[in-house]
């Protein structure tokens, strides 16, 4: 049986998967999350998740959603590359199954911060504040370092979109760009923490390729070529 016979059922497939992954990942921090943190400012961020404490379980949610999609799309890529490089699809699988366990148990800290928020009678109003405050600045660095395996990830997949003919190369291209902004990005957050908000303008390039990615995975990809089982 051909690969190709059963790719654009994959193919779509995946691509659902990934647009699950960048409305929920989107959602989460663009729409729910990110209005209600301000990380100088403890008391007014507790204020706002207080206020809001159904959106801020809704982005706790997606972030859920997204974290099992991620899995989810990690193995269809597999499946879908493996013929064209069985290692490196594997590696590739390996590390985005990785940053996808970090984000669910990085939810514990957005957790913590929430019960620290609105069930913490023992502690006082500053010091609950102050400590929700640090597991949500814990939750926003280890989302960081699970970037790192995800940029690997990018590098690998978009090496094997190049070669495998099934996608256009011009969008291998792009996620191998978006690896390298996902690796810098996260390097400035341990390293250089004061050049992050600088370099937040790049991350445009890995809403561009990923986006493509998962647009030409709906459509099924690019048939010009048959790729077939090893």
């Amino acid at each position: 049986m051909t690969f190709s016979s059963r790719s654009p059922a994959t193919l779509r497939l995946a691509g659902l998967l990934y647009l699950v992954i960048i409305v929920c990942g989107l959602g989460a921090e663009v729409l729910a999350r990110g209005p209600l943190v301000d990380f100088d400012d403890p008391a007014a961020t507790a204020s706002a998740i207080q206020n809001a404490v159904g959106t801020f379980r809704l982005a706790i949610a997606a972030d859920i959603v997204m974290a099992a999609a991620d899995a989810a799309l990690a193995i269809l890529l597999y499946v879908i590359f493996y013929p064209v490089a069985p290692v490196m699809a594997l590696t590739a699988m390996v590390f985005r199954l990785i940053q996808s366990v970090m984000i669910a148990i990085n939810l514990m800290h957005m957790q913590s911060a929430l019960l620290l928020i609105t069930g913490a009678p023992e502690l006082a109003k500053q010091q609950a504040e102050a400590m929700a405050l640090h597991a949500l600045t814990l939750h926003a660095h280890g989302y960081d370092l699970g970037l790192v395996f995800f940029a690997i990830n990018c590098l690998l997949t978009g090496v094997l979109i190049w070669v495998s003919h099934l996608i256009p190369r011009i969008i291998g291209a792009g996620i191998i760009a978006a690896g390298i902004v996902y690796l810098i990005g996260s390097s400035l957050r341990v390293f250089a923490p004061a050049a992050v908000d600088a370099f937040m303008p790049a991350y445009g390039v890995t809403i561009v390729a990923e986006g493509a990615f998962c647009i030409i995975l709906l459509s099924g990809g690019t048939r010009r070529r048959r790729v077939r089982d090893a």
